[in-house]
């Protein structure tokens, strides 16, 4: 029995030495993970592009916007969001009414980026979903604004003045909101089936009198070249007139004389012909 108690106690020995030993381990393990979650979340990387907002799970959003790189913060307390502020595209579908009320569809093109000194505004008052909650309805609003000021043929004809217009409107929006409109492009205009068929309808009509206009300029032209031509004609009929004088009808008749006298005149003394005393000689 001693013996056996004995044993016995040399194996609670052996256990609560192992016991001792695993606990110590794990005591080591865990202080390992905490140090490494300590580090982990102390460090905060910003890429290229991008600007850190720090938030502070007791202070929310903070003053300092942090550049680039590797940056520390207070582990567990404090968290650092990357802000893109890099230029970025985006095309928005809008829909207005010019003028003259027909209906206008149009896809706008906007080139854009976040204010980087302003990082920390744009999320504290937007979030990071400020495409859908800014920038698209600032494009339907300055639409509507600056397509109300022309009529849909207008819209066509003043495209570029159309555009800038918009992109004012547009800039002055967004900038309240710290983000900078870089560049700025209406990629499509539509318009309802009806107007386009009225617009196609008078090129046609342009087009036919434009047509005729020149058919008849021509005709003209073509008349006053005939004008001329009998004019010049006429006229240099009667230089010829004016240049045949008598004297040159008189040598036109000797030219065509035979040689013959008239055997009978009016007259009291007769002509000689000269051809019958010659042939009588």
């Amino acid at each position: 029995m001693a013996r056996g108690y004995g044993r016995s106690s040399d194996f609670e020995d052996r256990f609560e030495r192992f016991a001792g030993g695993a606990s110590r381990n794990i005591v080591r393990i865990a202080i390992v993970i905490v140090v490494l979650l300590v580090l982990v979340n102390s460090v905060a990387t910003i890429g290229a592009g991008e600007r850190g907002v720090v938030f502070s799970k007791f202070g929310g959003v903070q003053d300092t916007v942090l550049d680039e790189g590797w940056r520390f913060k207070v582990p567990f307390v404090q968290d650092i969001i990357p802000i893109d502020v890099k230029i970025q595209k985006s095309e928005t579908a809008a829909s207005a009414s010019s003028k003259d009320l027909q209906m206008v569809s149009s896809t706008i093109a906007v080139n854009y980026h976040v204010n980087p000194n302003a990082a920390n505004k744009v999320y504290q008052d937007v979030g990071l979903s400020y495409k859908e909650r800014i920038i698209d309805p600032a494009v339907q609003e300055s639409v509507k604004a600056a397509t109300a000021q022309f009529t849909a043929e207008e819209l066509i004809t003043r495209r570029g003045e159309v555009s800038i217009q918009i992109k004012e409107m547009l800039s002055q929006r967004l900038l309240a909101h710290n983000i900078v409109v870089d560049e700025f492009n209406i990629v499509d205009f539509s318009f309802s089936a009806v107007f386009n068929e009225a617009i196609e309808a008078k090129q046609t009509a342009e087009q036919s009198a434009l047509k005729a206009q020149r058919d008849l300029e021509r005709v003209k032209i073509e008349a006053e070249q005939q004008i001329t031509a009998a004019r010049a004609e006429a006229e240099g009929q009667r230089l010829q007139r004016e240049t045949i004088s008598e004297e040159i009808l008189q040598l036109r008749a000797i030219e065509k004389w035979d040689g013959h006298l008239p055997q009978v005149t009016s007259g009291g003394t007769p002509f000689i012909d000269l051809k019958a005393m010659r042939g009588g000689a």
